[in-house]
């Protein structure tokens, strides 16, 4: 464990969802401190570290089931750094959890996704005893696995904390029984078949949350088509203003931002509404806003991409092309 300076640099902040209230108090926040205040973080490279930090038994260097009952840090850290991917299973009784005036459901267990070089900003209390769960995996174990070969499809771990994956009881059972199945794996030694299963039983686990969030993404769909509406006007608001000149076409990261979202979280809350991903959807919008201007025989089509963002006519043609099969020109002819 080393401790670093914060220089005030961006870095992505990830915790328990705002408006949680734990029976022991533990909040994981996204707001950063002032960038005038050099703030100490300590890292933690290794799963050995995190699990000597707790005074458990590490049974495993790359990876480690931990149940926090009776457990306390080394220190009272303020903020850390993960050299692993980490999942925290917070097994407390939490309080209305709202997002604008939205009210989540499943609110009793919550799952937080931490991957390796994210920051969690981390108020406790001296008193504070941890109640829970975590699974934590270095990618050196997922390393030559079939597991190795798609993690950074587990878009989860990129979310903030008020996105994260709140289970039903069952859920939560599920969860366990995967991290059981791990941790069976970790007391039995190592062998040949160690990793093979040891990734395995990860891999299925990640896939229940991929299933889990499907379900979340569909029980808050009033919440997600809200965003959606916001989304919509984001845009508008965006191509009649001069932000298409002065700052080039709307990104993903852009967009998400103005909602206060993740962009993975965003991406995939518009893949799930539309069905296609949150940059063809800014795409086909921005074609929508182009059939418009094309129709006005007094623009060239210089003028038309300049208005939209596009920084080169023939990247604004090609484009234009791909999503009607015409030029704007021969589109103007034809309509």
């Amino acid at each position: 464990m080393t401790l670093i300076q914060d220089t005030g640099l961006p870095t992505i902040f990830t915790g328990l969802p705002a408006g949680i209230k734990p029976v022991q108090r533990i909040q994981l926040i996204l707001t950063p401190l002032k960038t005038n205040m050099m703030e100490k973080i300590l890292r933690i490279d290794t799963v050995s570290e995190h699990d000597k930090f707790y005074h458990q038994p590490n049974l495993h260097p790359l990876v480690s089931v931990i149940n926090f009952t009776g457990t306390s840090p080394e220190v009272y850290a303020s903020k850390m750094n993960f050299g692993f991917y980490a999942v925290y299973l917070k097994d407390v009784q939490c309080g209305d959890i709202k997002y604008g005036r939205h009210t989540y459901d499943y609110q009793d267990r919550t799952l937080v996704f931490v991957a390796p070089g994210q920051v969690i900003n981390v108020n406790i209390n001296q008193d504070y005893k941890p109640q829970g769960f975590a699974l934590l995996f270095h990618p050196d174990l997922v390393h030559g696995t079939p597991l190795g070969k798609h993690i950074d499809d587990y878009t989860f771990f990129l979310y903030e904390s008020r996105e994260a994956l709140h289970l039903s009881e069952k859920e939560r059972k599920i969860v366990l029984d995967c991290f059981e199945k791990i941790k069976y794996e970790l007391e039995q030694g190592t062998d040949k078949h160690s990793k093979g299963l040891i990734a395995a039983n990860i891999e299925l686990f990640l896939n229940y949350c991929v299933r889990f969030y499907d379900r979340q993404f569909i029980t808050r769909n009033d919440v997600n088509r809200g965003n959606i509406e916001k989304f919509e006007h984001l845009l508008k608001d965006y191509f009649h203003s001069d932000k298409p000149q002065t700052i080039g076409l709307p990104g993903v990261a852009y967009c998400a931002a103005q909602l206060q979202l993740s962009p993975n979280y965003f991406g995939d809350m518009i893949k799930k509404e539309t069905g296609k991903t949150a940059l063809e959807y800014i795409q086909l919008k921005v074609m929508d806003m182009a059939k418009e201007k094309v129709m006005d025989i007094n623009k060239t089509v210089s003028e038309i991409a300049y208005e939209l963002g596009f920084k080169y006519p023939q990247h604004f043609t090609r484009a234009f092309k791909k999503i009607t099969g015409y030029t704007p020109l021969d589109y103007r002819r034809l309509n």
